[in-house]
């Protein structure tokens, strides 16, 4: 896959594909390397929290865009997979943020709606597909709504039913998939499925989470994973220190990076 183009088109035809596409979330060139080298990756995305986090700021679109944009462009050229780029709510200006994103080399992305008035989100929606219509690309919008993340104490039925409505007027703006983040059981997974179509829907991978089998099963188009994959190595990291502190080895079976 030589060009931006040619990697957008192979990104969305992964999530169309009845296979579930799972992705492992990273936050920069070294950690991209890794999972991008390790059989059976197909495609990356990254988290903006890991990101974040890397670079002393808190999630929240804290982190400056340009280095953002600069982080996951480093990502995008170090690597000949499909980069998908978490970027919040847009720093403002989601357009546009996106335009600068595909110029770096990233060929899909998740643009949260914040639960901003629907028809304000869907604005986005269109304008985020209109910006990459005008750069060529079939970019792999994964328009997220935080109807769950939001919640609080809200009636379940009423969160399912907000998902459900604004997913769908994400996909009629143009978007190809919708993000649901939180820990959905089997009856939300397969409302939202009827309700988006099979394929379209995505989600993050929390414990207590549905099967990876089962949400095949089901018509999901893809998990990932978000700032876990970071606290999966910090905590390997930690430990590692734990044992040296007490007078340990390094671990047997640790692996030399290329």
């Amino acid at each position: 896959m030589d060009s931006t183009a040619d990697k957008a088109i192979h990104l969305l035809g992964l999530h169309r594909d009845p296979t579930l596409l799972t992705v492992v979330n990273v936050w920069d060139v070294i950690s991209a390397q890794v999972v991008a080298d390790t059989t059976g990756t197909t495609a990356l995305a990254t988290a903006s929290h890991s990101i974040a986090a890397s670079y002393g700021y808190e999630d929240g679109e804290n982190i400056p865009v340009e280095l953002m944009i600069e982080a996951v462009g480093r990502i995008a050229a170090a690597v000949d997979l499909p980069v998908s780029a978490d970027l919040e709510g847009g720093y403002g200006n989601a357009a546009e943020t996106v335009r600068r994103a595909i110029g770096v080399g990233i060929v899909g992305a998740n643009i949260e709606d914040q639960m901003r008035p629907l028809a304000e989100a869907a604005t986005q929606v269109e304008e985020i597909m209109a910006a990459a219509d005008e750069e060529g690309i079939d970019f792999v919008l994964n328009a997220r709504t935080d109807a769950f993340v939001k919640a609080g104490d809200r009636d379940p039925a009423e969160v399912l039913a907000d998902a459900v409505e604004r997913g769908k007027a994400y996909l009629a703006a143009g978007a190809p998939t919708v993000f649901v983040p939180g820990r959905l059981d089997e009856h939300q997974v397969t409302t939202l499925v009827d309700a988006y179509g099979p394929q379209r829907l995505t989600l993050i991978g929390v414990p207590g989470s549905l099967s990876l089998a089962r949400l095949e099963e089901l018509g999901v188009a893809r998990v990932s994973y978000g700032p876990i994959s970071q606290r999966v190595a910090l905590t390997a990291l930690q430990e590692f220190v734990e044992e040296i502190h007490r007078g340990g080895v390094v671990p047997e079976g640790t692996r030399p990076l290329n």
